[in-house]
């Protein structure tokens, strides 16, 4: 499932790409009909994201609400003017990136979107360019009051503004620290944390050298406190980066650039392997029906 960089990365997109045009809202494959047709001719105003939720705000005072879940995507493309990511969200191809800036525009004989592939739910199209989305777990037009009862049940988002300085890490320590639940779990619950997912989730608390298995009422205000800052940080990071890298390179194999997969995670799908601090063979089970993956070791406490 796309974490929270992604979709604020979704949000600056359509924000610099579609802001202030005035889009044709279709459904090709029919089930967002009815959706479409009240945005359909209206001007995108911006887009923002908070963790895993994408919100585009038309003129008429209706939101798009989007949640990717595992299996969605958006597909982009457009003219010279238009540039940015020919994909965000689930992977659809071999090979395929988020980066930006990787191949998104065409050529100068732009003559509109190709013809709809696939199951599309919704496509969007400007003078200049285009968005198709596909497979998404949640895709309906809401107004702002509606808008502010799904931002009231999340938690706070690491990649808010003033996510550094800001309310979100004493919102977050209370939210967390309130909880007898594995911290494991807690950080992936929405309501206590916005935008964190597997991969960050098991980064974070290896980086952190805290047990998945400790409860969020034995963690401690400093320790919360660290780990929203080591969010933070490292979310900021997968915006920027286009993917998510959390091993400094020293503790890399290959000091290549790009950074190679194999050496972009600590713990993450890497079970059985030895630590990359420790040596110590990365242990991996299930929690909360997830993958879970943690060094023994480094994550004794």
């Amino acid at each position: 499932m796309p974490e929270g960089h992604s979709i604020h990365r979704l949000a600056r997109q359509f924000s610099s790409v579609f802001a202030g045009s005035r889009l044709a809202v279709t459904s090709p494959q029919g089930r967002f009909s009815s959706g479409a047709a009240r945005l359909d001719g209206q001007v995108l105003e911006g887009a923002e994201a908070h963790g895993k939720q994408l919100f585009l705000r038309f003129d008429n005072d209706l939101y798009l609400r989007i949640h990717l879940g595992l299996y969605g995507a958006f597909d982009f493309g457009g003219d010279e003017t238009f540039a940015g990511a020919s994909s965000i969200g689930a992977p659809r191809r071999v090979g395929e990136r988020e980066i930006a800036g990787d191949g998104a525009a065409e050529d100068t004989a732009y003559a509109g979107p190709p013809p709809p592939r696939g199951a599309v739910r919704v496509r969007l199209v400007s003078d200049h360019g285009w968005a198709d989305l596909r497979g998404p777990t949640a895709c309906e037009v809401i107004t702002e009051p509606e808008r502010a009862a799904v931002l009231a049940r999340l938690g706070p988002d690491p990649l808010a503004a003033n996510a550094a300085e800001g309310d979100g890490g004493r919102e977050f320590s209370e939210r967390l620290r309130s909880k007898g639940s594995p911290v494991g779990l807690l950080l992936m619950n929405q309501e206590v944390l916005a935008g964190v997912g597997n991969v960050y989730r098991a980064e974070v608390l290896f980086r952190r050298r805290i047990s998945p298995w400790r409860l969020g009422r034995d963690i401690s205000e400093a320790e919360a406190a660290e780990v929203w800052a080591e969010t933070v940080t490292l979310m900021n990071d997968g915006v920027r980066q286009g993917r998510i890298i959390t091993t400094e390179p020293q503790d890399r194999e290959d000091a290549g650039e790009p950074v190679p997969v194999s050496e972009a995670h600590y713990v993450y799908k890497r079970t059985g392997l030895p630590c990359r601090r420790c040596g110590t063979a990365v242990a991996g089970t299930e929690m909360g029906a997830r993958k879970l993956y943690w060094c023994p070791t480094c994550q004794a406490r």
